[in-house]
Parts: C-alpha cells; structure tokens; sequence
C-alpha cells in the first residue's frame, strides 16, 4: 500500500482555496500544521469551556451560530473559553460566511500557531465540498502492476506476468470500442468499505507500451472517447501460460476472489494458448458480470438444471423398478 503524502493546512489551502473560496487570516500562521484526521467539524460545546468529548484532531468549523454566540459573551468569559478551546492540538480553524472572526479569535489564534481559514461559503455549502475532498486525500490507495479497461461499463484489471500480453489485449478492446483507464501502472484507491477505483498516473496520459512498436498515443489515434480518467475496478482478469494437465476451472461453479485494498473482487484465471481470442473472452466476462449483477448467474442456472434433470430420471426409474406388473 502507497503511504498517504503528509496533508498539511498550507496544501489545503493551495489546493482547495478556489472551491472552498479560502482566503488565510495573515496574522496567523499554522500552516505547516499537519491534518491527520478527515473529519470535520463545528466545536459546539467546547467554545462554551466544556471540553470533555471535545473531537479537537478534527478540524473545526465556526459558523455563524458560533460567531454569534462568542460576541454575545463578555470579554474576559470569551478570552477565557478561547483559551481553553486553543490549548488543544487543533489543526486549523475554518471561518464560515465570510464572517469577521474578531480580534480574540485572531489574537489567540496567532499565539497558538493555529490557522484561521475563512471562507465565503455558507457552512452546509462548506461541509458538502470539503467532506468528499478528505475523503479522497485520506483514502486507502495502492499502485497495480496491470491494465484496466472499461468494458461494456465493467471495468476488467487485467493483471499477469510482464510480457503475458495484457497491453496487446486493452489495445484490441479498444480497437473494438471499448475504453482504457490505465496501462502498465493502475493506480487504486477504495472508496467506503468495498469501492475500488482505478485511475493512471498524470504522467501516462493515456499513453500505452506495445513491444516491438513503442508508446502509442490512444487518444490521438482512436479519438477521446476511447479513453476514460477512472473506473471502479470490478472483476480482475488473471492472465497465466496455458498448463497441461493444470486444474482449469470449466463450469464456473467454483467462483474465486481476491482481495485488494480490503476489497473483495472477483477473481478469472484465463490460461492463454495459441489462436485463442482474448478480446472476445474479455467481452464474454464484462457481459457474464453484468447477468451475475442483475441476479442471473448462468453457470448456476445449468447446475440447477442439470441436478432437477437427474432428479426426474430417478424418479421415472424408482417407479419402474417398483412397477412390477
């Protein structure tokens, strides 16, 4: 798994300062200050001096309500609860509204070496922008050695050793219609519990390494939609040597997974041998994951078949062998 790079305030704001509207209150500094957790949230209590469930590794949000609440308090009650609110290890503060934060606020901020952020954003439009930005900085991520491809809507993580023909294979997808993510490196990060996206690196571009022709531009040659920035990985496709005599599964019965992120993905072994077409197998697999989604898997439905089939037959030959007139 790839570390996560170290967030800071000063990469927020940088980064988010157009969305987000931010504009860093200069008598404070904290920007170096590490943001170690996603979660964000208004103080609430903790600005009135109770700080006993006080959440203080979030970053916190002050909207009006609170604002409003600490210029209705006297000077020294304000300064005091202030205080205490500051002697935590409080990334940052974020000023909704466009609102002026006061002296106080500023004052003790800057003593504390905590940033105070506005922003012209109302607090919900704030916290709906924000959230899913921290998430994505904070997700679980991993680099995949493989090719991803859209098929039929259903991304295919092609994996297998270097040189099997997984490139060679996305590239006749895409000649066919289909779309490329990424060849060579997969870049996966799980959203929620069981969300598996898969993107290229920026440098990549979309660009693909065929051996004996070099890098291929596809964009350039198959038009822009044969491409796609990212998509869910949901069924990785193992490329391996045709064996003989290796156990190869034939009916489809004995489905097998693996786990990637804690994600767990089905899993299809595709031995390879001369004159066997890869591309139209691939499509057959999009389209088998699209049935097994929809609550149709065909290898069950002939399994079931086959064993009411057998059933029968017992029957009719119990009968005739009691039958004995």
């Amino acid at each position: 798994m790839t570390p996560t790079p170290k967030l800071t305030v000063g990469r927020l704001v940088e980064r988010m300062q157009q969305a987000l509207q931010l504009e860093h209150v200069t008598a404070t500094g904290g920007l170096e200050r590490a943001i170690d957790n996603p979660d964000v949230s208004s103080p609430g209590l903790a600005l009135a001096g109770y700080v006993k469930r006080f959440p203080a590794e979030r970053l916190q949000v002050l909207g009006e309500t609170e604002i409003t609440y600490l210029k209705s308090l006297d000077a020294d009650t304000r300064r005091r609860h202030l205080t205490t609110f500051y002697s935590f290890p409080i990334p940052c503060v974020f000023v909704t509204k466009g609102q002026e934060p006061g002296p106080d606020l500023v004052e003790l901020a800057s003593a504390a070496g905590i940033g105070l952020i506005r922003s012209q954003l109302k607090t919900n439009e704030f916290y709906t922008r924000i959230k899913p930005w921290l998430e994505e900085e904070f997700a679980a991520t991993t680099n995949l050695h493989g090719s991803l491809s859209d098929v039929f809507g259903v991304g295919l993580l092609f994996v297998g050793k270097s040189g099997i023909g997984k490139s060679e294979c996305v590239l006749d997808l895409v000649e066919r219609g289909h779309r490329l993510v990424a060849d060579d490196l997969v870049i996966a990060r799980r959203r929620g519990n069981d969300v598996l996206i898969g993107r290229g690196h920026e440098l990549q571009r979309h660009h693909m390494e065929i051996r004996g022709v070099g890098l291929v531009d596809i964009p350039s040659i198959f038009g822009i939609r044969a491409v796609r920035q990212q998509k869910r990985i949901e069924v990785v496709v193992q490329l391996e040597e045709w064996v003989n005599g290796a156990p190869v599964d034939r009916t489809g019965l004995d489905a097998e997974t693996t786990s990637i992120l804690d994600v767990e993905l089905p899993k299809v072994r595709v031995p390879l041998n001369p004159g066997k077409n890869i591309t139209v197998i691939a499509e057959v697999i999009a389209m088998n994951h699209l049935l097994k989604y929809s609550g149709v898997d065909p290898a069950e439905r002939f399994n079931e078949r086959l064993m009411r089939q057998m059933r029968d037959k017992s029957d009719v030959l119990q009968y005739l062998q009691g039958d004995n007139e």
